[in-house]
């Protein structure tokens, strides 16, 4: 077992799902994700909450992109790298429609993740996007919302 805390370990598959996703679409969403899933460590109950994330992603992933191109002043959306991609992704849609996590872990995280699993430039860039959505938010940063 990892010492890594649960929330990260479902956020990093979460992510690595994601970026599979930006790759190659899955056609069957189900099926894909029993396959991941069966190739992880821990049983699926294990990581529901990263189910919840990528179903919450790819649900809204029309808004979350939009986010992330009004954001990303001067970025052409097609050049991001796919793995910053999925880690805005991940991000934005918390900060969007997971009212039961504070704004600022959200960024946390997905700033950590940036810094585990992408370029050395990826952390200014994500904190970038992020910090202006962050000046948007109309709700604590510092605490979760009563859903």
């Amino acid at each position: 077992m990892s010492k890594t805390p649960r929330r990260r370990q479902n956020r990093i598959a979460a992510m690595q799902f994601l970026y599979a996703c930006s790759i190659n679409p899955p056609d069957d969403l189900p099926d894909q994700l029993n396959l991941f899933f069966a190739e992880k460590d821990e049983d699926r109950e294990y990581y529901a909450f990263a189910e919840e994330l990528i179903h919450g992603v790819l649900g809204d992933l029309d808004a979350v992109d939009s986010e992330i191109r009004t954001y990303a002043e001067n970025w052409d959306f097609e050049r991001i790298a796919k793995m910053d991609l999925s880690i805005l992704r991940l991000a934005i849609y918390e900060l969007l429609k997971r009212l039961d996590i504070p704004p600022i872990v959200s960024i946390n995280e997905a700033i950590d993740l940036s810094k585990q699993f992408s370029g050395p430039d990826s952390k200014r860039f994500i904190n970038g996007i992020l910090d202006k959505m962050k000046g948007t938010i109309q709700r604590p940063l510092r605490e979760a919302t009563e859903l």
